[in-house]
């Protein structure tokens, strides 16, 4: 794989943010604590050390090229989704496409019952972390057990000087329907924006970016709840098309992977951040190159058979300006 941009000169002042759902980023080894049978080298769907080898040789090489046509250079801070444990996330960073981009991570495991996790990777020479936690989403089933999701991920710093706080979020799917599991996505909603209340009780001027997988479109209750709510705006309501989007399916385009943030980042103040423009990330080598699912993404696995490629979501990307 040759880089796509090596010829974009490095813009100083430009910064990007992204978010990218991997697609079960899982280590080939067995974990007790998580439901990753089916993602080792002796499961049905094969997972050996080679298969784990190419995705991680594939992702960090969608990673690095990121922004990397405006900017010239890797993201500053990505989010990411689906991602089973440190070990996995190590591996990533330190994987010959990212290895030279000085990447740290914030993860903490969750209770998700698929074992997967949210996390941050972000570039140490650019952004500094002051503070991070984990808010649990407390979610009860029909029968009145606990349906344990996704937790979400704050993050607090500065990049390149200036505080910013990062919100990673994986909402829960529509597996059983996408009415039936409503409400677990509005209690997300309401809980982003609680963390969001809190952060502007700190610093009334808080700067804050909520990105991630939240399985509903801009459009969605959940999602204008809170943009509304919290007073945020969203690049991605004019990004969304007939024939584009983040992820597939039924042959119809959602964009469930979104970077929505305050108001203040369109403020003109000298030396401070602001938003330049948004997009999704999918170049060619991302998509289904033939077959019934040419032009979307080019997943590692469709069911239990082997495909080989990136993840079954395209990136999402935010530029800001100083």
């Amino acid at each position: 794989m040759t880089d796509f941009y090596e010829d974009t000169p490095i813009r100083h002042d430009l910064q990007t943010i992204a978010f990218y759902n991997l697609e079960n980023l899982f280590d080939i080894y067995d974990d007790s604590r998580t439901n990753d049978n089916d993602l080792l080298p002796i499961s049905v769907k094969k997972w050996t050390p080679k298969r784990y080898d190419n995705k991680l040789r594939k992702l960090s090489f969608a990673i690095s090229n990121i922004g990397k046509q405006e900017t010239g250079k890797h993201p500053a801070i990505v989010g990411l989704a689906e991602v089973e444990n440190s070990k996995a996330i190590e591996d990533l960073i330190s994987y010959k496409h990212l290895e030279n981009c000085n990447y740290g991570y914030v993860h903490y495991d969750s209770l998700d019952e698929r074992g997967i996790d949210v996390a941050l990777i972000y570039d140490t020479t650019a952004f500094e972390v002051t503070h991070s936690e984990v808010f649990r989403i407390h979610l009860i089933d029909a029968l009145g057990i606990p349906d344990y999701t996704r937790d979400i991920l704050l993050v607090s710093g500065f990049l390149d000087g200036e505080a910013i706080h990062v919100i990673v979020n994986h909402w829960s799917s529509r597996r059983e329907g996408e009415r039936e599991t409503e409400p677990k996505r509005m209690a997300s909603s309401h809980k982003v924006t609680e963390i969001i209340a809190n952060l502007r009780l700190e610093d009334a001027e808080a700067k804050i970016i909520v990105m991630g997988d939240f399985n509903d479109d801009p459009s969605s209750k959940s999602i204008k709840n809170l943009v509304e709510v919290a007073n945020l705006y969203n690049p991605m309501e004019t990004l969304r098309s007939f024939s584009r989007g983040t992820t597939m399916h039924n042959r119809q385009w959602n964009l469930f992977d979104q970077i929505i943030f305050s108001t203040n980042f369109f403020d003109k103040t000298p030396n401070k951040f602001e938003f330049e423009t948004a997009n999704i990330f999918d170049e060619d080598f991302l998509k289904s190159f033939n077959g019934k699912f040419k032009g979307s993404p080019f997943r590692t696995y469709i069911g239990k058979k082997y495909q080989g490629g990136y993840s079954d979501h395209f990136p999402v990307y935010a530029i800001f300006k100083k």
